[in-house]
């Protein structure tokens, strides 16, 4: 008996010397009650930490102790460090306070962690500030012209927010709002995005290494956050631009439980332009453009185990043109209207629930749902001898999708951060109907019909930390998909490390298998919404792309990330147009327009980024190789990409010149685009067997497909703002130049004739030397 009580004795003291305790709670935003996503927790006594997820929750898991000290911290923001007991599980929800306006000197804190310690790579996270003090385009803002000044993404044509990423096409771009897939990103025709900076709390970019939570995409993940809503004070902000204004509002419904964020922007183009239109036209024409866009989002704290948020965005685009006209005739007046319109545009909705299940596991479900359509109609009305005549056609395009998804975060201890989840998506694909009807004619619908799918994914990934120099995050991404009678499944296996070395230095590598189940059909790079979601079939297998990484990272002087990177990507199941197909074939199979191909991508990137001080911005510069192979296309022969480019370099820099003046400055340089040009031209037969000569009709000879390029593109904007403080709140004045040299880039080729009658290529520019203010304010 002596000896079983001497034994539980030992086996007590063991295991009060092994008992742990943990600290968990949510980062806020002092002033608004935002949550800090990415905000660290750090002991320094131990240097052992953690970070913060995307609902701002943190766990830390470390041996009982009578007290312990935390520092918590986030770029941007006060340090704060406490010191409390640690004899038992503690709920810490700690508000941290922005740097005050007079220290314009921003220092990084030494507690955030660096980018050599990350198992992250080929991530980017840019901050929102950051994005609202670039130069504006026409003075509107646009966060996916910020993300194509990073390095491995490149836009499509002048002046879009296209995004290509590492060789992949726009359709393989995870773009997520608040968790809820956007499938069409563009306002007016691809020259602005969808997104209102005003009403977003966090942007991160992903082109590589991708974390196992992520899937249904090849080539990149853009994760934006919408703001919650001040808990605190009501407040609003908005401009005034060129084109568009804005106007955003956000309070308490309840102080501390409850807030609501409202944002609205508008473009008034149409207002603008229609008095003219009718003038010239001698009030016959009546034409015009706008979009709109409404960011919602209310969320309540039922205590601080549960959370619920409920957000919507909202947005279309509408072109339109109308000409009313009469022919008088001795016995009749006849009137003639010919309209034609195109409009389009997106609704996503979320509604999430936040539960702590214990201090160590947090968990998310969300029910989403997603809409994108567009519809372009024609319509033909006359009144001849008082008898009503109508024709009209229409096109209709569209995806839907509800989603369910459930997901966890476990934190055991500072050394693993596991996520685990599972979700559902019913899809319904319209790829196109047509609409033909006319008087006393029974309507004509051409329709490919309704297209419905099922896609499951599960995931679970692990962030682990293996001595002091070792960490690996592993994944596994499982996916299927079920439409018509065939069933697809994939596993896809992640990983990334960094091993870290002397001198706050990192080598990093990662492994990704992704796989699409879905394809976007596009006719051109122009920007109109008409391009087509489909889905895989039985003809049409799911993309599918093998992408690996290497690279370096270093913190510089504790203000300065450096990172140096090179990949290596492979893509199968790419499909494009046929020579001459397009979606104005109403009636024919989208899957017999189609021809099936790989692409290969490869290169390096250089990224040095200052985050803090007076003077932030980037360095970017990238040198790639992206090619497209089509048995059928090309004589099966591998040709460079349309937006392959071999350098490309970006340079950003935002100056604080005092508390009131800013001065922000981009720079970009790009290889110009590949295209196909003739090089040689014949005259075409006519229908008696001879030829129409010198005017008519020619057949142009290609030797290859995109095998020239267009002139290099460049160009600088600058911007200057003015701050003044006002009773009511604060106001801005911004002014700006969008290519502030005046270079005339290309835009696209065509044929022509010089005075002699010789036959040249013909450069078209769209943008010159554009000016811009817009009147911004806060209250």
């Amino acid at each position: 008996m002596k000896n079983l009580l001497l034994i539980w004795l030992c086996l007590a003291g063991f295991s009060s010397l092994g008992q742990k305790y943990t600290i968990s709670g949510y980062l806020k935003d002092a002033q608004s009650g935002e949550s800090l996503i990415g905000a660290s927790v750090y002991n320094p006594a131990t240097f052992q930490g953690t970070t913060t997820n995307y609902y701002g929750y943190f766990s830390l898991t470390l041996p009982a102790q009578e007290e312990v000290t935390l520092t918590f911290s986030y770029v941007g923001y006060q340090s704060q460090t406490l010191t409390v007991p640690l004899t038992q599980d503690r709920v810490m929800n700690i508000q941290l306070v922005g740097q005050v306006l007079e220290e314009v000197v921003v220092e990084a804190d030494a507690f955030t962690e660096p980018i050599q310690e990350s198992t992250r790579m080929s991530s980017i996270n840019v901050p929102i500030q950051q994005i609202k003090r670039m130069p504006a385009f026409f003075g509107e803002v646009d966060l996916l012209k910020v993300i194509q000044l990073l390095p491995g993404v490149q836009s499509g044509t002048e002046g879009s927010s296209g995004i290509y990423v590492r060789g992949g096409g726009p359709d393989q771009n995870l773009i997520l709002l608040d968790g809820v897939p956007v499938y069409n990103a563009s306002h007016l025709f691809g020259f602005f995005s969808v997104f209102n900076a005003d009403a977003i709390n966090n942007v991160e970019l992903i082109k590589g290494g991708f974390p196992a939570r992520y899937g249904g995409r090849l080539s990149s993940v853009i994760d934006i956050s919408m703001k919650e809503g001040n808990n605190k004070e009501w407040k609003g902000e908005g401009a005034i631009g060129l084109i568009a204004s804005k106007l955003t509002v956000e309070g308490p419904l309840k102080k501390d439980k409850s807030s609501l964020i409202v944002s609205a922007r508008r473009t008034y183009i149409d207002v603008l332009t229609r008095p003219l239109i009718k003038m010239q036209s001698d009030g016959e024409v009546v034409a015009g453009y706008y979009f709109y866009d409404i960011n919602t989002k209310l969320n309540y704290r039922f205590s601080d185990r549960d959370r619920l948020y409920f957000s919507v965005y909202t947005g279309d685009d509408k072109a339109y043109a109308r000409n009313d006209y009469s022919i008088f005739n001795p016995n009749s007046s006849d009137e003639y209207r010919d309209e034609f319109g195109l409009r389009w545009g997106n609704i996503t909705s979320a509604l999430r629930w936040n539960h702590v299940l214990t201090p160590k596991l947090f968990s998310n479900v969300t029910a989403t749902y997603s809409r994108y359509r567009f519809n372009i109609y024609n319509e033909y009305q006359e009144v001849i001898n008082g008898q009503k005549d109508i024709y009209l056609s229409q096109y209709l395009s569209g995806i839907r999708d509800y989603a369910l998804k459930v997901d966890f975060d476990y934190l055991p201890n500072p050394n693993h951060f596991i996520k685990f989840g599972s979700n559902i998506i019913d899809h319904r694909f319209n790829p196109g109907a047509a609409n033909l009807k006319a008087t006393d004619v029974i309507d004509t619908v051409i329709s490919t019909g309704s297209i419905y799918a099922l896609e499951l994914a599960n995931y679970i990934e692990d962030d682990i930390k293996i001595g002091s120099m070792l960490k690996v995050n592993a994944g596994l991404h499982y996916s299927a998909f079920f439409v018509e009678d065939e069933v697809y499944h994939s596993l896809q296996p992640r990983v990334a490390a960094r091993l870290l070395l002397p001198a706050d230095f990192s080598i990093k590598g990662s492994y990704a298998q992704m796989t699409q189940y879905i394809h976007l059909l596009t006719n051109s790079g122009i920007g109109l919404p008409t391009d087509l979601w489909v889905p895989a079939t039985n003809n049409i297998k799911p993309q599918q792309s093998h992408q690996v990484a290497f690279g370096v990272a270093k913190m510089l002087d504790k203000r300065y990330e450096f990172s140096a990177e090179a990949y290596y990507k492979t893509m199968e199941n790419i499909i494009e147009y046929k020579e001459g197909a397009g979606f104005t074939e109403p009636g024919r199979d989208w899957q017999t327009l189609v021809e099936v191909g790989d692409g290969l991508s490869y290169g390096a990137e250089l990224f040095l980024q200052k985050r803090s001080g007076p003077l932030t911005g980037w360095l970017g510069y990238t040198w790639s190789k992206t090619t497209r192979q089509f048995d059928a296309i090309n004589f099966g022969k591998a040709f460079p990409y349309k937006y392959d480019r071999r350098h490309d370099v970006s340079v950003t820099g935002t100056y604080a010149l005092s508390n009131v003046v800013d001065f922000s400055l981009v720079w970009v340089y790009g290889t110009g685009n590949a295209i196909s040009l003739p090089v040689a031209t014949y005259p075409g037969p006519s229908m008696q067997g001879g030829y129409y000569g010198y005017a008519g009709y020619e057949i142009n000879h290609y030797e290859g497909r995109n095998g020239f390029r267009m002139r290099a593109y460049h160009r600088m904007d600058v911007s200057f703002s003015f701050k003044k403080e006002r009773k009511w709140g604060e106001q801005k004045w911004v002014f700006a130049i969008y290519n502030a040299y005046n270079r005339r880039n290309p835009f696209f080729l065509t044929t022509g004739y010089d005075q002699r009658g010789n036959k040249k290529f013909v450069q078209y520019s769209l943008f010159p030397f554009l000016p811009s203010v817009s009147y911004q304010f806060s209250f």
